[in-house]
């Protein structure tokens, strides 16, 4: 009798998928600390990375909970404008404000959560589509606070102590630093909620309702919390884009700003953890690149973006790790 030889499986690449699974925070943190150094100009950067954070908040709802929300904006133009009414109007120290701006962002979402939460598909994009333009309004409206349609103005913070030491907020190396500080911690905090047992009820919320109610879940709780706490990394994002720019527009709370995030997040790959930066650096990249040959930009990005949505149904970053997968 002969020995017939067995073909062990290459395991090699399966460790190296679940290695960078494992410490995906830890990695995607390397990646930020290093990004400066492939863009052309750093304050693109740390737009890559507010946008990116935005994304971030939002896939969380879209992409691991599987529903579709018309109503971030609301998220993220409350958190800049209560970190800058912060600074503004009340002389709050910058991290006081980055902390307002958070608290808005999960308030918000909490109001908005409970009165939406209980609809499904189309209506509870409609519903959130609804109630973030009576948020735009609420701020239009409130003029002495907001500025109404002229923005709300007059956000400067130069400097930013930090145990017993001052950094230069103006210099745009140094404000990059200090966005991906927030940003990487933001990406540790995601990572540990998606690997909490709270996470994987998430997932089973959207793969399978009825099943996951028949497990014993609370599938209404479930959604709200999940919502409240992607209103927290949206504020928290919201919050470091009123810093940065020193300026909170009113736009910012546009339904627009909505569409623009469901768009990065489809671009990079929802329901990835990395997709959302990805996604908000080929937009942001492409935005910045085209507008310097023509003032149509929007045309040649929109016809690239639906390329990608017809090649690269899964987004750009999640088409590459399901080619690594295989």
């Amino acid at each position: 009798m002969t020995e017939r030889a067995i073909k062990q499986p290459d395991t090699t690449t399966i460790n190296w998928y679940e290695f960078a699974t494992r410490h995906r925070a830890s990695i995607a943190a390397l990646v930020v600390l290093i990004f400066p150094l492939a863009m052309p100009f750093t304050a693109l950067a740390v737009n890559i990375l507010i946008y990116g954070l935005y994304a971030l908040g939002f896939n969380l709802v879209f992409g691991y909970l599987g529903l579709l929300s018309f109503g971030h904006a609301a998220l993220f133009g409350t958190g800049a404008y209560l970190c800058g009414i912060a600074v503004v109007h009340f002389g709050w120290p910058w991290y006081a404000a980055i902390v307002a701006g958070v608290t808005g962002g999960l308030l918000i979402a909490l109001v908005i959560g409970v009165l939406a939460i209980r609809t499904r598909g189309i209506y509870f994009a409609m519903v959130t589509m609804a109630l973030s333009q009576c948020v735009y309004y609420l701020f239009y409206q409130a003029v002495d606070w907001t500025g109404g349609e002229n923005g709300l103005r007059g956000i400067n913070v130069r400097s930013i102590d930090l145990f017993g030491l001052r950094l230069d907020f103006i210099n745009p190396l140094t404000r990059y630093y200090v966005v991906a500080t927030f940003v990487i911690a933001a990406f540790f905090v995601l990572s540990r909620i998606l690997a909490s047992p709270f996470g994987a009820v998430i997932e089973a919320v959207r793969e399978n309702e009825m099943r996951a109610r028949a497990s014993g879940y609370d599938v209404t709780l479930t959604r709200l919390l999940t919502f409240v706490l992607s209103g927290g990394f949206c504020g928290l994002a919201g919050a470091l884009q009123a810093l940065h720019l020193s300026i909170v527009p009113i736009e910012i709370m546009h339904y627009e700003t909505s569409g623009l995030v469901v768009m990065v997040a489809l671009l990079g790959g929802m329901g990835t953890f990395f997709g959302p930066m990805v996604g908000a650096a080929v937009f942001l990249v492409l935005e910045n690149l085209v507008s310097l040959w023509t003032v149509h930009w929007q045309l040649i990005v929109g016809a690239i973006f639906i390329a990608c949505v017809l090649f690269f149904p899964t987004g750009i970053w999640g088409t590459l790790i399901a080619r690594g997968r295989r």
